[in-house]
């Protein structure tokens, strides 16, 4: 028999700490090119989506032993094994088609144009600032911080 428990209520932006010392939520990304999402925090709950997309994006919501509800990049939740996770920073292309600026200026010259849903590496955001450097494959450029999920509003990464 399955026992229901209580989950925290993560839709709001504060950063709490989890069992593990990590904090909640944090941005995290899949280790394999096959991962398994299930309903719930263990490998007796049936599989709900098979993700096969090594470096994809996550943001860990919650902790439940060895098992961590993750949330994708289109709002899908569910539970993963941490040993399928890393904490690689990764980014996922949101909206429409971006354009990679060679600086952190809209008018900068462009580098690349990168489709919706394209994954790549985030290399540095500054704290409170609009762009974010990052690298698609052999480009590396500029986007705002809103054309893309991966990264906090006012997260500083190095």
């Amino acid at each position: 028999m399955l026992s229901l428990f209580a989950l925290p209520d993560v839709a709001t932006a504060e950063i709490k700490q989890a069992a593990s010392g990590l904090p909640l939520p944090r941005f995290v990304s899949l280790r394999s090119d096959k991962v398994n999402m299930r309903t719930g925090p263990g490998f007796r709950y049936p599989i709900d989506w098979v993700y096969k997309r090594l470096n994809m994006p996550m943001e860990v919501v919650a902790e439940f032993g060895t098992w961590r509800k993750v949330r994708d990049f289109q709002g899908t939740e569910g539970w993963v094994n941490k040993a399928m996770l890393r904490n690689k920073r990764t980014l996922a292309v949101t909206g429409q088609t971006r354009t990679l600026r060679f600086n952190s200026d809209s008018k900068s010259p462009a580098v690349a144009r990168i489709e919706p849903s394209v994954t790549g590496k985030i290399i540095r955001c500054r704290e409170n600032a609009g762009w974010c450097k990052l690298s698609f494959g052999k480009y590396e450029g500029w986007l705002r911080r809103v054309e893309f999920w991966g990264a906090y509003p006012t997260e500083k990464i190095n």
